[in-house]
């Protein structure tokens, strides 16, 4: 084993890189830059070119998260959120801007939604919460050591858990009960893009609507207790 990783940083060397950390970088860059060379070429060198090519990346989203979804895992999904008493909202960095979104909108149609955005606040709450909970993890990677930790902890403890992820091979989906990939390629240098959050919001939306028109009658009663409360302020 250990003259296989002797092999593999010679390589790695060899080609004038760090290690093989580095090594999977380039490759991923490569593949990225391959793959928009095999695409129609779009000129970015004017304003007019980059709004076409932002718009483009964000309809690809789209398409990427709506032929990766799982009907089946759409309706566990649904099914959890339905028998929990409360649900947790998680991620962090830009996966943290998803579960804020996804507490937002379903708090317009339940009260048991909630998020926490600090880290240790996060692994407190996991620690104390009902075991009839359900967790919904954002983590574009399925790789962040703090993601890991929390549905460790919350398989420890026997609470059901819904991860949304690009990669179903991921050490989180591995951990979790229902697996919701969001679709959308990105490089490792962007780091939270737009385009993917346009695929995570569109698997957000998708579980939404469906527990909507499972619950039409509760949903339907809050809006209109939310929309009452609201018009009240422009009195």
């Amino acid at each position: 084993m250990r003259h296989r990783r002797d092999t593999v940083t010679r390589f790695c060397r060899s080609l004038k890189l760090k290690g093989f950390n580095a090594f999977k970088i380039e490759l991923a860059r490569h593949s990225v830059l391959g793959a928009s060379s095999r695409r129609e070429p779009v000129s970015t060198d004017t304003l007019a070119g980059r709004v076409q090519e932002s718009g483009r990346l964000a309809i690809d989203a789209v398409h990427q998260a709506t032929e990766l979804m799982d009907l089946n895992q759409i309706g566990r999904a649904v099914e959890l959120i339905e028998q929990a008493p409360t649900v947790l909202c998680l991620g962090s960095g830009g996966s943290m801007i998803m579960a804020c979104e996804c507490d937002h909108l379903f708090s317009t149609v339940t009260g048991k939604f909630t998020t926490i955005s600090d880290a240790h606040m996060q692994i407190s709450a996991v620690a104390t919460m009902d075991p009839k909970g359900v967790i919904i993890l954002f983590s574009y990677s399925g790789a962040t050591t703090g993601g890991i930790q929390i549905l460790e902890l919350a398989r420890q403890r026997g609470i059901r858990t819904i991860l949304v992820t690009r990669f179903q091979k991921s050490p989180a989906a591995k951990l979790s009960e229902v697996v919701l990939c969001c679709g959308s390629n990105e490089s490792p240098f962007q780091f939270g893009s737009v385009p993917a959050k346009v695929a995570q919001l569109v698997v957000i939306d998708v579980f939404f609507q469906e527990y909507c028109l499972r619950n039409q009658e509760s949903c339907n009663e809050r809006v209109q207790y939310i929309a009452s409360a609201l018009s009240a302020l422009h009195i």
